[in-house]
C-alpha cells in the first residue's frame, strides 16, 4: 500500500528526490561443540532492510522494508517474515512538520521518551501513530506524539504493545526568543516534557494505575568555554514485572559539565536513576517496549576485549553513576608533544546501587511503597567501575601508536554477563595498537590485546585471562583485509582454552560496500549506550552488503 502510494506520489508531483539505504547480512554457520555453536536447521541465515524517503517540496513519505528468512542468531525471536517494518506520510513548512505512519523522536536527553532504532542491537521501538511539530516563534518547539510502541515483526508485519503512548514536549531557546540575549556570552536554553502510557488493568489481585505519567524539565548552558546541560524527570506509580509491583515513584537525573580550550578537554558527568522501568507494557521485560532512555556514563569502548567481554548496562530500577573524562595534548614542537604532538586522556566512571531506606511495614503497608530513595546517595555496593587511561603519539609521518591501560570491575551478581562467576570481576586490560603507512595508499595496522583476570581466594575467577592480536591491511579506498584471534588461555577448564581466528576481507566503492568473514565468534553480551543483547557462539561465513542512495 505505501508503495503504491510512493509511486503515485512520485506521478502526480513530477519531480521530487528519493534517497535511502539498503543492508542485508548473511550467515552460513557450522556445529561447534568446542565453543557450544549451533548449526540451525536452515543453515543459512539473513536479516535484510531497505529504507526509502521521498521528498517533494513540503511533502515527505518512507517507508523500511524488512527480511528475516530466518533472523541471524542473537536477534528477537519473535523477527520473522517480509514486509513492512516502518512507513509514514508527512507534510511540513517553517511553521509546522506533522507526521501520520511509523516515526522516531526523543525528548531532552530521553529520560521520558525515546523512541529509536539500532539494527546492530536488533532494536526498535518506533511509535506508530502521529506526531506534530510547530515551531510558533524564532527560538521557540513544540512537539505533541501520540501511538503505540513497535513490540515486535511477525510474519512481515509490525506487531503494537499494548498500550499507548502520549507526549508533549516544549523547548526554548531564550537567546533566540528575546532580543536583548541575542548577542550575550551566555546562551541558554530550557525545556520541560511530559508523557504518559494507557495499559488497561488486566490483574485480577492488584488494582493497577492504567496512566502513569512522568514529567520534568532541563537545561542547556554555555559560556565561553564552559558548557552544562542538566535534566531531571519523575515517574508516577507504575507496578510492573520489573519492579516487583511496587507502588513507589520513580526518578531519573543527569547532568554534564565540561570545560574546552586548545589542547584540553575536561567533562564530568553525573546520573541518578530509582524505579525508572518505563514500558508501555508492564508485563514485558528484557528490552521490550522501553519508552524511555537511560545513557550509560561510561566511556565507549573500540577495542575488542575491553568492549565486548565486561561490558555495562544501565540499570533501570536504580543506579548512582558519575564519569569524569579529560584529554590533554601537548602541542608540536615542545618537549613532551615533540615533532607530531602527544595526547593524553584519562577516564573514570562509576556506579552504585543507590541508598534505599526500606519501608518496615512493605507489604503490609496499604501504600505499596516499598523504600525511599534520594537523588544521587548512594550505597557502598558497587556496580561498575572503570579507570582507563592511553597515550596517543604519532612518531613519524608513517608511523603512529596507542598505548592503553583499563582496570575494570563489574559486578557480575547485577549485570549477570557470565555463568562462571560470581560477585565483582576484576580485570586488567592492556592494549598496544599501531599504524604504518607502507605506501601511499597502504596502511598496515595491529592490535596486541591482554586481559588479566583478578583471582578470588587465589582461584581463578570467570574464564580467566585472554589474549587478542589483530592485523589490518588497508589500500584506500577500495580494499581491507585482516585477521583477528582472540584466546582463552587462561580458563581453569583446559579444554575450554580456545582460540576464536576470524578472517575479514571488504571492498569499498562509493556509497556501496561488500564484506566477508569467516572464522568463531564466543558468545557475550554486546551492548551499544547501556543497552544490549546476547549474541550466541557462532562458527561460520558472513557476508554482509551496504548501500546508500
Amino acid at each position: 500500500m505505501v508503495a503504491s502510494f510512493l509511486l503515485g506520489a512520485t506521478f502526480l508531483f513530477g519531480q521530487g528526490t528519493i534517497s535511502g539505504n539498503a543492508e542485508s547480512t548473511f550467515q552460513y554457520l557450522n556445529e561447534d561443540t568446542i565453543i557450544g555453536a549451533n548449526q540451525p536447521p536452515t543453515k543459512g541465515l539473513i536479516n535484510s532492510y531497505m529504507n526509502v524517503f521521498y521528498t517533494n517540496g513540503n511533502f515527505k513519505a518512507g517507508m523500511r522494508l524488512e527480511s528475516y528468512l530466518p533472523r541471524i542468531q542473537g536477534y528477537p525471536n519473535r523477527f520473522d517474515g517480509t514486509g513492512l517494518g516502518m512507513r509514514y506520510v508527512g507534510y511540513s513548512n517553517d511553521f509546522v512538520d506533522v507526521t501520520l505512519g511509523s516515526f522516531y523522536e526523543q525528548f531532552g536527553a530521553g529520560l521520558s521518551l525515546r523512541a529509536y532504532e539500532d539494527r546492530a542491537l536488533g532494536y526498535d521501538n518506533l511509535l506508530d501513530g502521529a506526531r506534530i511539530i510547530v515551531k510558533p516563534k524564532k527560538g521557540i518547539v513544540l512537539k505533541g506524539v501520540y501511538g503505540y510502541q513497535r513490540l515486535s515483526f511477525q510474519q512481515g508485519r509490525i506487531v503494537h504493545a499494548d498500550g499507548i503512548v502520549r507526549g508533549t514536549d516544549a523547548d526554548f531557546h531564550l537567546n533566540e526568543i528575546f532580543k536583548k540575549m541575542e548577542n550575550s556570552s551566555l546562551d541558554l536554553t530550557i525545556g520541560a516534557s511530559f508523557v504518559s502510557k494507557y495499559q488497561k488493568d488486566n490483574n485480577p489481585t492488584l488494582n493497577l494505575p492504567e496512566n502513569v505519567g512522568s514529567y520534568g524539565g532541563r537545561m542547556k548552558l554555555l559560556y565561553k568555554n564552559f558548557y552544562m546541560d542538566g535534566e531531571y524527570i519523575i515517574k508516577e506509580q507504575d507496578p510492573s514485572n520489573d519492579n516487583g509491583n511496587i507502588y513507589n515513584y520513580g526518578h531519573a537525573s543527569v547532568f554534564n559539565l565540561s570545560y574546552t580550550q586548545k589542547g584540553l578537554g575536561i567533562l564530568v558527568s553525573g546520573k541518578s536513576v530509582d524505579n525508572m522501568s518505563y514500558r508501555s507494557d508492564r508485563t514485558k521485560d528484557l528490552q521490550d517496549v522501553f519508552i524511555n532512555f537511560l545513557p550509560a556514563l561510561n566511556k565507549t569502548h573500540t577495542y575488542n576485549l575491553v568492549a565486548t567481554l565486561y561490558p555495562y548496562a544501565t540499570q533501570p530500577l536504580g543506579e548512582v553513576a558519575y564519569q569524569v573524562d579529560v584529554m590533554y595534548t601537548f602541542l608540536r614542537k615542545t618537549k613532551l608533544g615533540g615533532k607530531y604532538g602527544t595526547t593524553l586522556g584519562f577516564n573514570y566512571s562509576t556506579t552504585y546501587q543507590p541508598k534505599m531506606i526500606e519501608n518496615a511495614n512493605y507489604p503490609s503497608d496499604s501504600t505499596g511503597v516499598a523504600y525511599s530513595a534520594t537523588p544521587f546517595v548512594m550505597s557502598d555496593s558497587l556496580y561498575w567501575q572503570d579507570i582507563n587511561f592511553n597515550i596517543s603519539k604519532k612518531f613519524s609521518k608513517k608511523f603512529s601508536g596507542v598505548l592503553s591501560y583499563y582496570n575494570i570491575q563489574i559486578n557480575n551478581d547485577v549485570a549477570k554477563i557470565s555463568n562462571d562467576a560470581k560477585g565483582v570481576i576484576g580485570s586488567h586490560i592492556g592494549v598496544l595498537e599501531m599504524t604504518y603507512k607502507i605506501a601511499k595508499k597502504h596502511t598496515l595496522r595491529t592490535e596486541l590485546q591482554g586481559l588479566f583476570v583478578e583471582k578470588v581466594k587465589g582461584e581463578i575467577n570467570d574464564k580467566g585471562n585472554w589474549f587478542t592480536a589483530l592485523v589490518e591491511y588497508t589500500i584506500s579506498p577500495h580494499y581491507f583485509f585482516s585477521f583477528m584471534n582472540q584466546y582463552n588461555y587462561g580458563n581453569k577448564d583446559k579444554a575450554k582454552r580456545v582460540n576464536y581466528p576470524i578472517i575479514t576481507c571488504g571492498y569499498i566503492r562509493g556509497a556501496t560496500r561488500f564484506t566477508v568473514s569467516y572464522g568463531r565468534q564466543r558468545a557475550g553480551l554486546f551492548c551499544v549506550g547501556g543497552v544490549c543483547r546476547f549474541v550466541p557462539a557462532n562458527n561460520g561465513l558472513t557476508l554482509s552488503y551496504t548501500q546508500s542512495f
